[in-house]
């Protein structure tokens, strides 16, 4: 049984090689669900899920799994992301919503391959700078959050960014028109115009 789950965690065809799936790969192919079992073969780990699993902070093992192109911490107690975050270099998918980070560290810049991002419900107060590095991102989930402001730099995802959520965030006419003129080619979802300084 355990080579079973052992199986389920890696894509053996691409078993230590750099090559990048497609998202529809991603999403269909199982994921491991224990860090333990993700140990016994860190270069090769391709998705792991620990959600639901009452973490306080990213698991400082993911730093081994060299591999990682799809993380899913949702539903946690974090309240930090760590600097070496940006060491996952492969990673396409992170889903971080419904935990209690209120910031990102810079190094999420570093995440160059990133094309699908998902902080919902996550009190977010601020977007970093360096977010304008995810030249690949696609979406960006900040449903329900607390955002106070949106730096210039998120022009810089305007070639690739097709959807930025911002429904149930309170945000003013002006940030409304700013975002639409900076990312023209991104289906933003907001709530109505809110009164606000914001």
């Amino acid at each position: 049984m355990k080579h079973i789950v052992l199986f389920l965690c890696l894509l053996l065809p691409f078993a230590g090689s750099a090559q990048l799936l497609d998202s529809l790969s991603l999403d269909t192919m199982t994921a491991c669900t224990s860090m333990q079992e993700a140990l016994k073969d860190s270069n090769n780990v391709l998705k792991l899920d620990l959600s639901k699993q009452r973490l306080s902070e990213f698991p400082k093992e993911l730093r081994k799994l060299t591999s990682l192109q799809y993380l899913d911490l949702s539903k946690n107690k974090i309240t930090d992301i760590p600097p070496w975050i940006g060491e996952l270099k492969d990673l396409q998918i992170l889903i971080l919503y419904k935990n209690k980070i209120d910031s990102l560290r810079s190094q999420i810049g570093e995440l160059s391959h990133l094309k699908y991002l998902d902080l919902n419900r996550t009190d977010l107060e601020k977007i970093p700078r360096s977010i304008g590095k995810l030249k690949e991102l696609q979406t960006l989930n900040l449903w329900s959050d607390n955002i106070g402001g949106y730096p210039i730099e998120l022009k810089y995802l305007a070639d690739n960014l097709k959807v930025l959520d911002l429904r149930d965030v309170l945000v003013n006419q002006a940030s409304q028109e700013f975002l639409k003129a900076i990312l023209p080619n991104t289906t933003i979802y907001f709530s109505p115009i809110c009164p606000c300084e914001r």
